[in-house]
């Protein structure tokens, strides 16, 4: 595997692609770190929305743990960026979304696991 500085302050192994583009958009976005939470956004939660339909504009709803994040357009960017690098993947459209709100109610198991909630 790679290592890339650019989706959190350390780098992180790129995944193995699958060539499944579904899979390896979500394998991407795990690569990007809540620089605050040490767990990856979309197991944090994050992602409310991903469409990979049409690879020419794949499109995510995202959120944020609280609206006046600090690092929004930075972590927007960074997803944008992660998915990018999935084989197939041309164009992908961001939209931040704040409905519903996010609760750690939405993170799953493994990030419960990370931060000690289970």
């Amino acid at each position: 595997m790679n290592e890339t500085p650019v989706f959190s302050d350390e780098a992180v192994p790129l995944p193995e692609w699958t060539g499944d583009l579904e899979q390896d958009a979500i394998a991407g976005i795990r690569t990007v770190f809540d620089p605050e939470i040490p767990v990856n956004v979309y197991d944090l939660g994050l992602i409310y929305r991903l469409d990979v339909s049409n690879p020419e504009q794949i499109e995510i709803d995202m959120t944020l743990t609280a609206p006046g994040c600090p690092v929004a357009g930075e972590l927007l960017k960074r997803v944008e960026r992660a998915v990018l690098l999935a084989p197939g993947a041309k164009a992908v459209k961001m939209n931040l979304v704040f409905d519903p709100p996010w609760s750690p109610a939405n993170m799953s198991d493994e990030a419960k696991l990370e931060l000690g909630m289970l």
